[in-house]
């Protein structure tokens, strides 16, 4: 008879005296681990008589999902647009830096940038497990160049292209590579977009719909070709209007296929979204709702100049500028602040908050069996957290990646 040994003699930790976010409620169990993943505890007892190696007291504080970040650009002084820069390096920074605000994996983000910087870019950031190093790379998130001049935002209008009658391999030659790519945003009313939408969709990358000026019908019709999410709700599209509500109409659009779920990201940092629009947002889609940083160079350093891809940025305060203008260029939040931002913003429930940064991104990467969960068999990322939602202690695969400190 086959032996289990190897499993069975691995280690099993214990995490106990803490509220865990298990299907949308906060319950009070232990969370049991073994080799990075989370155990159902009856199979344990009763199947192998097993129990804890490890005993971790988590003094009453909430275990949730480690948070993950489908949007961000850069942080901590590294710009992912930055064709000068060194890429792995800056990649390995950010990832390490960002565990202290409850991320255990992220998508980096490039800007709309020349074909260059794809070519050299994109190679260089490989999909890849978190853990002691950092926060997991689950994909390249591009943003652009195929968006709206009119809802450019701050990406340069010299680098945005549409697609030509050749369609998807126009893209193709535009950005080198698809490999590790995992969501692309464009603007659907751009001519030939459906086909390339269907393109990207069959080859497992999300589509999101975003800098845009396209109306509700279109939007949908997007949808219906497999668009799935929506970039920073609001923010580059147009305004809602009780006409035609554009993009913001797949809210609640009757018109989207059955079974589906269309998600949006919101940047809910104080300043790119008004609370009463984040409450009109939650409360019409809750379970679509996925929150984002857009975190650029700035995010962890002060106020000055910063970079983000071809653009020139004025940090002031808490907003971020293209220099000369009043244009928001993406935020300097970390996903924890979003997390409380959010909370205290829409008055929805712990559950929800933490969900919007674990369960509904992972939903998006279709990674959900795995990813922004703490059902049994799931990746043991996680993150613990007081009542206030302030992180305590990150761990990736079981193991504790940060921690803070007793003064904090």
């Amino acid at each position: 008879m086959p032996s289990n040994k190897s499993v069975s003699d691995a280690p099993i930790a214990q995490f106990r005296n803490c509220r865990i976010l298990r299907d949308h409620t906060l319950h009070r169990e232990d969370l049991w681990v073994r080799q990075g993943k989370v155990l159902n505890p009856e199979k344990l007892f009763f199947d192998e008589k097993g129990s804890a190696d490890l005993q971790v007291d988590c003094h009453g504080l909430i275990i949730a999902p480690g948070f993950i970040d489908t949007q961000l650009n850069g942080g901590f002084g590294v710009d992912f647009s930055l064709e000068s820069s060194d890429v792995k390096r800056g990649v390995l920074l950010v990832s390490k830096n960002i565990l202290s605000h409850g991320v255990t994996s992220f998508c980096p983000t490039l800007v709309t940038s020349p074909s260059s910087v794809y070519h050299k870019v994109l190679p260089q950031i490989s999909v890849r497990d978190g853990g002691p190093e950092g926060a997991g790379v689950l994909g390249v998130h591009l943003e652009g160049p195929y968006i709206s001049r009119e809802k450019k935002g701050a990406h340069p209008e010299r680098c945005l292209r549409s697609f030509s009658e050749r369609g998807f391999p126009d893209l193709l030659d535009t950005y080198g590579t698809l490999e590790n790519v995992s969501i692309v945003t464009l603007a659907p009313e751009m001519e030939r977009s459906k086909e390339v939408i269907k393109e990207l969709v069959q080859r497992g990358i999300c589509v999101s719909l975003g800098h845009s000026v396209a109306n509700l019908s279109q939007a949908e019709d997007a949808v219906t070709h497999g668009a799935s999410f929506i970039t920073h709700l609001f923010n580059a599209m147009l305004p809602f209007h009780h006409r035609d509500p554009g993009i913001v109409g797949l809210l609640t659009s009757d018109q989207i296929p059955k079974g589906k779920t269309v998600y949006y990201g919101m940047i809910a940092d104080g300043i790119h979204t008004n609370p009463a629009a984040l409450r009109i947002a939650h409360r019409a889609h809750p379970k679509g709702l996925v929150l984002v940083t857009d975190a650029i160079t700035a995010m962890g350093l002060g106020p000055g100049k910063h970079t983000l891809g071809q653009q020139e940025i004025l940090i002031e305060g808490l907003n971020a500028y293209v220099a000369g203008t009043h244009t928001l260029a993406g935020s300097i939040a970390t996903m924890d602040m979003c997390v409380r931002h959010f909370r205290e913003a829409t008055g929805c429930t712990v559950e929800e908050a933490l969900e919007a940064a674990s369960l509904h991104p992972a939903q998006v990467l279709g990674i959900e069996d795995h990813k922004g969960t703490l059902d049994f068999g799931a990746d043991a990322d996680f993150v613990l957290l007081d009542d206030s939602l302030n992180v305590k202690a990150t761990y990736i695969a079981g193991k504790l990646v940060w921690e803070a400190s007793a003064r904090n």
